[in-house]
């Protein structure tokens, strides 16, 4: 790991963080083909890219009941327990996000309020290849239940037998995933976004994958609703002479034994820890059966020495960390500090790992710095929310004035007279209703006859 020294009142700068992106050229032109292979020919394409990439002939691309049932008979006991238990906590974290659609009334009876309403089906991808996550199915499909979406669909790649880990499939029954496809790659988000004679067309596509996964979701958003496009992972761990260097390190690790790309930071006012850290690390790393993975993270990461509290969380502010793990003696105290992060670990005894799996809160995070401008996957990515209007005469009459001035200003007549013409109609059932009239003409210059009416 990389280490930088502040001096006393320097910043510290973005342009040191040497962040890779979430995706890159050649992804994205890789992306578009096969994006727009699948759009124009469905299953036939995806058959070919499950040959292709993933090396195997699928004869069917759905999971069946069978399969699913098999995969649950497969699994340890100890194993579905524990999905359960995490899924009943992710369940009740995210039921507490649910909102209730509301409305409001003027005093002259005009309406205003928000309503919503769950997506009709939402298509959660979970990646494959160098590990299997069971939790990435609990953390999409569990938010979608909760939020009410008709149907969830699930495309995660298969192995070179044609079957999908028992592990996600167990995942994805407890979870309330409906249909399961053998899809992965590129290929999975253009089947879900479009629809293919398999794959149904979904409303939002939610999940993490590679570069060709992200390059695809940013393809298709605006065809369909995407959550983010999630670059690689990253955990920032901040430390004061209070930390336990093993944990440290353990911690650093469990973020870097993700992928080669995964990025770890430490920022800390105690330069003499480091080769306390460095040596738990090096104890650690010899034991890691994911070593190699792990120290090429490592080798990227970067140490920031500060020399103030104050210089600490600006740094960390300016990393907007996907996990920030506070490993200081009154962790409490600093939160108020925290501008930008995805997740907040605070104390010794809150690794990552806890949220990654049963605490409850979502572990799909904004990475890349992203921290400082969105949020985690919520029930919110879940339902749409529509606004609700429903004016009285009076309400409309109290507001006439500024809206007809406004269109005016900006130069939209059919604006304004939408209200003069409701205005004017009023003043003629008014005076008809007075006796004051002939009873030909309301007034609005709209060639009505409303005595005919």
């Amino acid at each position: 790991m990389r280490t930088i020294v502040l001096e006393e009142g320097q910043s510290f700068d973005a342009s040191l963080l040497e962040r890779d992106s979430a995706f890159d050229a050649e992804a994205l032109k890789a992306a578009t083909d096969i994006v727009e292979t699948v759009r124009n020919e469905g299953d036939a394409a995806l058959r070919a890219y499950s040959e292709q990439f993933d090396g195997v002939t699928l004869a069917e691309l759905e999971v069946s009941a069978e399969e699913i049932e098999a995969a649950l008979e497969t699994v340890d006991e100890e194993f579905l327990r524990s999905i359960e238990y995490a899924a009943d906590n992710i369940a009740d974290f995210h039921q507490r996000q649910l909102q209730q659609s509301w409305f409001t009334t003027r005093d002259d009876g005009a309406i205003t309020g928000q309503r919503y309403t769950p997506l009709e089906r939402a298509g959660i991808y979970v990646p494959g290849g160098r590990a299997q996550y069971p939790s990435t199915v609990l953390m999409n499909a569990v938010p979608a239940s909760v939020a009410g979406v008709d149907e969830i669909i699930m495309c995660t790649p298969p192995g070179k037998d044609g079957t999908v880990n028992p592990y996600t499939l167990a995942a994805a029954s407890v979870a309330g995933v409906d249909r399961v496809f053998k899809v992965g790659g590129a290929q999975a988000i253009a089947a879900m976004a479009y629809g293919t004679e398999t794959v149904p067309k979904v409303d939002k596509v939610t999940g993490p994958g590679n570069a060709f996964v992200a390059a695809a979701k940013k393809l298709v958003n605006g065809d369909v609703g995407i959550d983010m496009i999630a670059g690689p992972s990253e955990v920032c761990v901040v430390a004061d002479e209070t930390a336990v260097p093993e944990f440290i390190a353990i911690d650093l690790m469990a973020q870097a034994e993700h992928d080669p790309k995964a990025t770890c930071y430490l920022v800390t006012t105690e330069e003499a820890m480091l080769d306390d850290i460095d040596a738990a690390l090096q104890t650690l790393l010899e034991q890691s059966p994911r070593r190699e993975i792990t120290e090429a993270s490592l080798d990227h990461g970067l140490v920031v020495v500060c020399k103030t509290l104050t210089q600490v969380f600006e740094t960390v502010n300016v990393i907007a960390p996907e996990h920030l793990e506070i490993s200081m003696s009154d962790p409490w105290e600093l939160l108020g500090a925290v501008r930008n992060a995805g997740a907040i670990f605070l104390g010794s005894w809150t690794p990552e790992a806890i949220g990654d799996y049963v605490a409850g809160p979502n572990h799909t995070l904004p990475t890349g710095g992203t921290a400082a401008f969105s949020s985690p996957l919520s029930v919110d990515d879940f339902v749409k929310k529509s606004s609700v209007l429903s004016y009285s005469f009076d309400a409309l009459e109290a507001d006439a004035d500024a809206v007809m001035t406004m269109a005016a200003r900006e130069g939209l007549w059919a604006h304004g007279r939408s209200v003069d013409v409701r205005l004017k109609f009023m003043e003629y059932v008014a005076e008809q209703l007075a006796g004051e009239d002939d009873g030909h003409e309301c007034g609005c210059d709209c060639g009505c006859d409303h005595d005919e009416e």
